[in-house]
């Protein structure tokens, strides 16, 4: 099937891609989990999506298939599935259907709609100037409710921000249901999910997924089999929709909305624990806290018991409400319950020993956003072995997934044990125990350790290498003679050493820092210096900068976190990616350093579980945008020495792609001024 797609595609057969889909394909057969690493240039979605509509239409079910961005979640809807489906259907019964489906937020709802701009709710917080631009934004909104099919936002350009956005939506727990709703008929969402049921393919994210797992009541259609794309953002994505947060506005917002509902007294109680909290957070230190003061645990406390006793003031609903009463008690609830449990989560995450702990508190104090006190677990990884891997069967891939050589890291992450080897299934078969584990201790074990214990879920591992010649099209030069990277931005020499490098490079460089303040910086001393364009993250939209970045071919890019991933800028614009230090996480991050402790404390090793793995794979995703089609070549420069000369610099090295290493700057330096010289040639002849 999939060679008669990629005919009829007009495409390029790739052996990686056909061995993907048919390891695909046989693991679903086997009800088996896979786990794919597949480098960019694969054509791996293509590979997917033909092993999941073989499936959906001989078993007559529904494929689920998510990922981590819009970007990709709009190619599959858009591009791929439709062309994919045309080419298909000659040798089908019929053509393939498919569907996106999206959070309920991301659907404009006609009843929010009609008191859009009436209420009140956080307007204090912002000065008239935004408020007159939320108006003019909610009016716009108003008149493209009588235009737009689907409700979508992401169809919405120019597109609103969130505050208004948030005038006309409601989240799943808010809405008060089609039975009730005036415009039940009508609902956005509502559509959405009845065009998602009965389709072959339904394309999702990892936000909604992971909102499935974590609730009663499925938002996804009934389906055995599940692709996720973007793998290896699976753990931050879950993680964040489990983490709770209780903030002085939450708290007074949900005190608003239940005083329409209950006797003041009760809602003034809360309004009070949110003057109270704020006065607690002033007085708590920032950042993680494995001690909780009196004051601030009797404040949680006490906000806790207000909103529970707002919440039986509501009562139950009665039978004949009408809609307006309806909505306004659903959103109260939503927000009493998102207020209460989380106060609950806070102090409930107290109640055992450090040690023994699933659960980090932290407060956040930043001077652009109002304090917050947040409740996560410490791993994800049970949650996705019991709703994710439990009763389905799971295809994990991503360009970037065996991190320092093998696929263990991400695996113990997502709770997977070990993986089952055609060596380890034949001695199982007969009895024996399992193959001795001779990989690097501590990466990647969850808290069973490396060993598949009984009832865990079985899955092979998968990698179909990359159609690239790393060794040929990319230099790795490691910037071995500067000093050890400091916290007080960059080293002049760092800055000389860009510097060097963009003009060897003639510009096309994307440079990559750790922070914004060092981007920031960066930028500014070297346009001074050079006399290339320079774009600097948050001058301008992410996708306009990239958009410019790609067009100018002599400009630069210069950012931080969001450009470690997702930029894709083939041919001449991009031959050098600079790094300016490996992108440990902060050592003062709350999640982060408490999994290190945790992993520690058990007998692991939690630099290397948790700070190396989080840092080779946002170095093999950053470094990963050099090469983006087979004819792009370039220099990756990283300018830490750390990635040669410390201990876990060979785990790093090894989750990168073989590029050819260098630590001569004159080496990397006249290999870029070779592939300028070749580039000007080019763009003289298009001119």
């Amino acid at each position: 099937m999939l060679e008669a797609a990629v005919d009829a595609l007009g495409g390029t057969h790739r052996e990686g891609q056909a061995t993907m889909a048919l390891a695909a394909s046989e693991a679903v057969d086997k009800r088996e989990h896979l786990v794919v690493q597949a480098g960019t240039g694969t054509g791996k979605s293509l590979a997917y999506l033909v092993a999941a509509i073989r499936h959906a239409m001989a078993a007559d079910t529904t494929v689920v298939v998510s990922t981590a961005t819009i970007a990709l979640q709009n190619q599959l809807i858009e591009r791929d599935l439709p062309r994919l489906a045309r080419a298909l259907a000659p040798m089908l019964n019929r053509e393939p259907t498919f569907a996106v489906l999206k959070g309920r937020r991301n659907y404009l709802c006609r009843n929010r709609l009609q008191t859009a701009g009436e209420e009140a709710e956080d307007t204090e917080l912002f000065d008239p100037r935004q408020l007159s631009s939320l108006g003019r934004q909610v009016a716009r909104l108003h008149e493209w409710a009588e235009e737009t099919t689907t409700g979508d936002r992401d169809e919405l350009e120019p597109g609103v921000s969130d505050l208004a956005w948030r005038q006309v939506s409601v989240g799943g727990n808010e809405c008060v249901g089609a039975r009730v709703c005036p415009f039940g008929q009508e609902c956005f969402a509502e559509f959405a999910r009845e065009a998602a049921g009965g389709v072959d393919v339904v394309v999702t994210n990892h936000a909604m997924l992971s909102i499935d797992m974590q609730q009663d009541f499925h938002l996804l259609p009934e389906h055995d089999t599940i692709v996720i794309d973007e793998a290896h953002e699976l753990v931050d994505r879950a993680t964040s929709v489990a983490t709770e947060t209780l903030t002085e506005r939450t708290v007074s917002s949900a005190a608003k909305r239940a005083a329409r509902l209950v006797e003041a007294g009760t809602s003034e109680r809360l309004t009070e624990c949110a003057e109270g909290l704020a006065m607690m957070f002033t007085e708590a230190p920032d950042g993680r806290l494995d001690q909780i003061d009196d004051g601030l645990a009797g404040a949680v406390a006490a906000t806790r018991d207000a909103a529970s006793a707002c919440v039986t003031a509501i009562g139950p609903a009665p039978g004949d409400m009408d809609p307006d009463t309806a909505g306004d008690r659903r959103m109260a609830l939503a927000a009493l319950n998102e207020v209460h449990d989380a106060a609950v989560s806070v102090l409930e995450s107290y109640d055992k020993p450090l040690r023994e702990r699933t659960e980090v508190v932290w407060l956040t104090k930043a001077p652009s956003r109002p304090p917050s006190l947040n409740v996560a677990p410490l791993t994800i990884g049970g949650l996705l072995r019991d709703k994710l891997f439990g009763d389905r069967t799971v295809v994990l891939t991503s360009a970037t997934l065996t991190l320092g050589g093998d696929f263990r890291a991400l695996a113990g992450q997502w709770g997977l044990g070990r993986e089952v080897t055609e060596e380890a299934a034949d001695r199982e078969a007969r009895g024996l125990s399992p193959v001795p584990d001779t990989g690097t201790e501590g990466v990647g074990e969850d808290e069973d350790g490396p060993h598949r214990a009984e009832g865990e879920p079985r899955w092979r591992a998968l990698d179909v290498g990359s159609p690239f010649e790393h060794s040929r099209r990319g230099i790795l030069y490691v910037a071995t003679h500067l000093p050890q990277p400091g916290r007080d931005g960059p080293d002049p020499a760092y800055l000389d050493e860009i510097a060097e490098l963009i003009q060897a490079a003639d510009g096309r460089a994307l440079c990559l820092f750790s922070s914004m303040r060092a981007a920031q910086q960066a930028s500014e001393e070297l346009r001074e210096r050079l006399d290339h364009p320079i774009l600097c993250q948050g001058e301008d939209s992410t996708g306009r900068l990239v958009s410019r970045f790609a067009e100018e071919e002599r400009s630069c890019l210069f950012g931080t976190l969001s450009l470690w991933q997702g930029v894709d800028v083939p041919g001449p614009s991009l031959s050098l990616v600079v790094v300016d230090r490996i992108p440990f996480p902060r050592p003062d991050d709350p999640l982060s350093s408490a999994r290190q402790r945790s992993i520690s404390a058990h007998g692991g090793n939690g630099f290397l579980s948790v700070a190396a793995t989080h840092a080779a794979l946002l170095l093999a995703q950053g470094t990963g945008r050099l090469l983006r089609s087979t004819e792009d070549r370039g220099v990756i420069a990283v300018l830490d020495p750390r990635l040669a000369k410390a201990r876990y610099g060979g785990f790093l090295r090894a989750s990168l792609p073989p590029y050819w290493g260098t630590s001569d700057p004159e080496v990397a330096r006249s290999a870029l001024r070779r592939l300028a010289a070749a580039t000007e040639p080019a763009a003289a002849a298009v001119g």
